[in-house]
């Protein structure tokens, strides 16, 4: 039975991040990678080759690369090689230029990969195997401590993409022996998600600069603590189902921090240089948006939900917002507001605890049984620890005591907003 001939991909200028992932994830399905770096190497590897797709990575500007494209163009045997690159955000009426030189798809930094992977499988013809479990994967550093939130579900393509993330983000802050917390406290598992959760850790672990002992993980699930527990190649791996015992372990001895500043400044806030990279850890079917309508939408003004039986907590939070360009829906309770969210996509919903009727607590559970997927602020009275841990175990992005002044409030909801949270 006669055999195809193998798809090539080259892949041109790649960050050494960007690079592995992709020769990965293509090796996988089978198809031949080959790298370059540099314009000139770039272009005899093509002239030579002949790959079936070039993709093509960009750090500064597509101007500098005016003259890689051109030599491509010119040669009658290259001009017609599909290619896809990705790059910094350029005007819409460049990336229709680009077409002149067989670039198919032009992603702008950070790409959603799993978008990217399906231009790729277009172009050659080729059916991927994406994980499609929906999954919500983020990472933080602050000082030398990685967070890592996982939610919803264990996504494999979000998990092998994590090693990567992971040793660019310690590569570029210089960490050198990180501590790293694993927040899974949504995530209800079992024995079917052995082969998950160990996914998970051996791509944490995967770079010796984290050690297992540094490796804490906050779970409420009893079977991942039995998982590494009779594990042997996680000996020293913690797993905890208290926040209490992760804040020991984060808090330097001697710190007189509050617990709202613990959460606030070291649990929820980055400080260090950790911004998208090269791909997006939240993709396209996170969303279900098209690149055209996530465009459309960061021109509109923000949507927040307030919600809070307190009228004038609601008016004074709705004068601070309007200061942003934000349109505020206000709502005195539960009920009302839960019904409001099924037909509403907010930007940002800002939530008491305390309300007669239907609770904080309450709303944030239907919230996550609606599959609502809006940003949460806490802004309540209490600063009990048990309250702040349970808020954000049911999904709040952060949790806020009252009162505190409008600027505040506007820059924390900015952070969550634009990501930083």
């Amino acid at each position: 039975m006669a055999q195809f001939p193998k798809k090539q991909v080259l892949i041109i200028d790649a960050t050494p991040m960007f690079r592995e992932f992709l020769t990965e994830k293509l090796t996988e399905e089978k198809i031949e990678v080959e790298t370059a770096q540099g314009h000139r190497d770039a272009v005899i590897k093509i002239a030579n080759d002949l790959p079936d797709l070039i993709i093509l990575d960009i750090e500064t500007s597509i101007d500098d690369m005016q003259e890689f494209l051109d030599k491509k163009a010119s040669n009658p045997n290259t001009v017609k090689i599909p290619m896809i690159v990705s790059g910094p955000k350029i005007e819409k009426e460049r990336v229709a230029q680009l077409i002149h030189y067989g670039v198919a798809k032009y992603f702008t930094k950070p790409i959603k990969f799993d978008l990217f992977f399906e231009s790729i499988g277009q172009i050659l013809r080729s059916a991927f195997t994406m994980d499609i479990t929906p999954c919500v994967l983020e990472i933080h550093l602050n000082k030398n401590i990685i967070f890592i939130e996982i939610a919803q579900g264990l996504n494999r393509e979000k998990m092998a993409l994590l090693k990567y993330k992971l040793t660019e983000l310690m590569d570029k802050n210089r960490l050198d022996s990180p501590k790293v917390i694993v927040m899974m406290t949504d995530l209800s598992l079992s024995f079917v998600d052995g082969s998950n959760l160990e996914l998970l850790f051996d791509n944490i672990l995967a770079d010796k600069r984290i050690e297992r002992k540094n490796l804490k993980v906050l779970s409420l699930d009893s079977f991942a603590k039995e998982f590494v527990d009779g594990h042997t190649e996680y000996y020293g791996v913690e797993v905890v189902s208290n926040l209490n015992e992760v804040l020991n372990s984060v808090v330097e001895s001697g710190s007189e921090s509050t617990v709202q500043d613990i959460i606030s400044d070291q649990i929820l806030t980055s400080t260090g240089s950790d911004d998208g990279g090269s791909v997006e850890m939240r993709f396209y079917s996170d969303t279900g948006t098209s690149e055209h309508e996530e465009e459309q939408d960061s021109s509109q003004p923000f949507k927040i939900a307030i919600v809070d039986d307190d009228a004038v907590v609601r008016q004074l939070l709705s004068l601070s917002f309007k200061s942003i360009n934000a349109e505020c829906d206000l709502f005195s309770s539960g009920t009302e507001f839960l019904q409001a969210a099924k037909t509403n996509n907010y930007t940002l919903i800002v939530l008491d605890i305390f309300m007669p009727g239907i609770s904080g607590f309450d709303i944030l559970k239907n919230l996550q049984q609606f599959n609502i997927k809006s940003p949460i602020i806490v802004y309540s009275q209490s600063a009990q620890r048990e309250l702040i841990v349970q808020s954000l175990s049911l999904g709040a992005k952060t949790y806020i005591v009252k009162p505190q002044k409008p600027d505040f409030i506007i820059q924390k909801a900015l952070e969550i907003i634009n990501g930083k949270l």
